[in-house]
């Protein structure tokens, strides 16, 4: 497979994973900003942006794809994962810890979907939805999932359509693999997993965040070994994008931390 992956700057290596649907160039001003002090790595996700297939059909295997496709001396590594990639990240941290160092997640969550037992969650029934919706109308319903990605965020206009301008940049997603993101999104739990991630873990949350609510980063916060949380007010889904001032100072303290 052909892993896409755009390199910045110099110094101890930093992974950047995008969510579900998108693709690298959605992060915005923060590679550069985080490449002043580290060499920053921009994956697009195994079918996504301009990666080639095949398209993982779950985490273990985007874990693997991915750390094949980056250079094999960039180790141990720090990683940042974004909804989908956060959990990539936190399975890629139990799979190898001794490659990752490091972990910073945001607009994260261990289970994506609403249960009896996790309240912190989406109704399953809409994430399917989302699912039916994509084969008849895919470009619109990636475009409302950016609507819901930025639900009650601050500056959320001038957000909105910054990303709206970055989605289709790369190409149209194959819905192949938008399909296996949904799966794996609709079924991965890593409850079971978390006490097994022992890097140091910053969890970055927007208090305004309607798609992984606060409450699953306050539960990462609490369950993760070693974590810190930070609560950015008036952010929602993505606030390396909504706030990028904070978000990276926030993120250069942490991974500069001895």
């Amino acid at each position: 497979m052909a892993l896409h992956v755009e390199s910045v700057g110099d110094g101890p290596p930093l992974v950047l994973l995008h969510g579900w649907g998108m693709h690298g160039g959605l992060w915005g001003s923060l590679p550069a900003r985080l490449a002043t002090r580290h060499r920053v790595h921009v994956v697009d996700l195994p079918g996504h942006g301009h990666s080639t297939d095949p398209i993982a059909h779950e985490l273990a295997g985007m874990v693997d794809a991915i750390a094949t496709g980056l250079p094999a001396q960039d180790a141990p590594l720090a990683v940042l994962g974004w909804s989908l990639g956060a959990m990539i990240a936190m399975q890629w941290a139990v799979q190898s810890p001794d490659r990752v160092s490091r972990v910073v997640l945001t607009g994260a969550t261990p289970r994506f979907v609403r249960g009896p037992d996790w309240l912190h969650g989406m109704d399953e029934t809409s994430l399917l939805r989302f699912g039916d919706e994509l084969v008849i109308a895919y470009r619109l319903t990636l475009q409302r999932f950016l609507s819901l990605q930025l639900a009650g965020s601050e500056h959320a206009r001038t957000t909105l359509a910054a990303m709206r301008h970055a989605l289709f940049a790369r190409g149209d997603p194959p819905q192949e693999a938008l399909r296996a993101g949904l799966a794996i999104l609709r079924t991965t739990d890593l409850r079971p997993f978390v006490g097994c991630i022992h890097q140091p873990c910053l969890v970055i949350a927007g208090d305004r965040d309607t798609l992984t609510p606060p409450g699953a980063s306050r539960w990462l916060g609490e369950h993760l070994p070693h974590a810190t949380l930070r609560v950015i007010p008036g952010a929602a889904h993505v606030p390396f994008l909504s706030h990028p001032e904070v978000f990276a100072a926030t993120v250069a303290s942490f991974l500069d931390a001895s």
